[in-house]
Parts: C-alpha cells; structure tokens; sequence
C-alpha cells in the first residue's frame, strides 16, 4: 500500500472522485479474518473529550513512555498548511491516495472509516493496531464523538476514555487561556461537547476520567488502559461531573 510522504499535493477542496464506491464499500463493511486476528490481540484506547480537556496532553505523556502507540489516522485528504507549516504524512495523518485507500476498505483491513462532508475518506488502518502488537504496545488514539460507534462495533472491549475538566468554570478558564476564541466558534464547540457531556449518561463503555490534576488524570487512563477497568467512585464522580458539565453548558447556550 502507498503512502504518499512529503510529496506535494493539491491543498484546495477535497474532492472523492469514487465517492459512490466509497459510500458502497462502507454501507457493506466487512473487517478481514487477518484484521479481526489483529483486534483480538490488540489492546486498544480510544480517548473522547470536550476541547481544552487535556486529552492530547495526556495521550502524549502515555505515548512519552514507550508503553504505547499513538494511531495515525488514514485520509484522503492532501496535507493543508496550519501557521504556515505544511502537514507530513506520518505525523498529522497518513495522507493516501484514493484508490488505494478504497482497495484497502474493500478488502477490509481497516477498524473503522468514514466519509466526511462527501469530500475525504478517514479512518484507522489495521496497519497501525500491527505496529502496536508487533512493538508490544497499548494502541490508543483521540476519537470524535461521531466515530465512537463505529469502533466498539468492531472492537467491543476497546477502552473508551473520556476526559472531563473538573468544572464548567474551569473548562471556560482553559479555552479563554488557549488565546481569543469568537462567539460564533465558542458556540460551535459548546454544542459539540453538549454530546460528548450527554455521552456517558446514554451508553455504559464510557469510563470518564475528571482532569482535575495532570499526573493523576495520566495515571488514571494508564490503569484503565493497561486493566481494561475504572474504579468504580471515579466513575461515579466522572458521571456527576459529566451531568454538572451538560446542564451548565446547556443553560450558558441559552443565555
């Protein structure tokens, strides 16, 4: 399978030019016997949280210890520039091309993948659960609320983690530190972790993680990726917390 490296590409609006193909391939998705093998063997954490929750902080530390894989997602998107830097396959994802990515869906060797805005193909390759097992690590990644499903339906003793600000006090001091954020982008992210808030109290693969203090909140996810288990007044203060975060974000998008 090719993966396209630092070559240039083309950074304006994605396009699928087998979109049909795509949409037919994943309305039918089958993972392999070779993949599943994978999937069974392989510990696997997939972590979920509001912006500005610590959630790629505490990735990295794990990651920092040698214990773990970090996955990196698949797309068919090119690289875009962030402040003036070109993205690199192999760091912010692995940038494919189309019809090699389709190939791989067809033949089922990813967990999970999606269509996006009907312009890009995203997901994770079985390759990087491979990389992990061979490297005796734990997998773990950041998921989007809308791709959780998608993964405990393929893997259902993946570790769900989600990690919470203490507070919504708290959770608005951290995004104000993290620089000037508009209304209008303020209220996007308000209803997107509306969801992710409201997530724990529909489904019971939630195990939530308050991020009150960085080295605790670190090792807290190691225990619940290493054992597959949360103890269980954490996860009752996690789902007080969550409930306290919902209804508050819920009356300040109301104002």
């Amino acid at each position: 399978m090719e993966l396209t490296g630092n070559r240039p590409q083309n950074i304006s609006t994605p396009h699928l030019a087998r979109l049909a193909e795509f949409e037919a391939a994943l309305q039918h998705y089958h993972i392999s016997d070779s993949a599943q093998k994978t999937l069974h063997s392989t510990r696997f954490a997939a972590m979920l949280g509001p912006t500005s929750s610590g959630r790629n902080t505490i990735i990295e530390r794990l990651v920092a210890t040698g214990n773990y894989h970090f996955i990196i997602s698949d797309t068919t998107r090119p690289p875009r520039t962030n402040n003036g830097v070109m993205e690199e396959s192999g760091v912010q994802y692995w940038f494919r091309d189309e019809n090699d990515m389709l190939a791989d869906i067809q033949a089922g060797k990813f967990l999970e993948a999606e269509v996006i805005h009907r312009q890009q193909v995203s997901g994770i390759s079985i390759r990087e659960l491979e990389k992990a097992q061979a490297n005796h690590r734990i997998a773990i990644t950041d998921i989007d609320i809308g791709g959780i499903q998608n993964v405990v339906h393929a893997k259902p003793d993946t570790d769900i983690i989600l990690i919470l600000p203490p507070s919504f006090d708290e959770w608005r001091r951290r995004i104000e530190g993290r620089g000037h954020m508009g209304h209008d982008e303020w209220r996007r992210r308000a209803e997107t972790a509306l969801r992710i808030f409201k997530a724990p109290s529909e489904q019971d693969y939630f195990k939530v993680v308050v991020n009150e203090d960085l080295e605790r909140a670190v090792a807290l996810v190691d225990g619940i990726a290493r054992t597959g288990t949360v103890d269980a007044s954490q996860q009752e203060k996690g789902l007080r917390v969550a409930n306290e975060l919902y209804e508050a974000t819920r009356a300040a998008l109301t104002e």
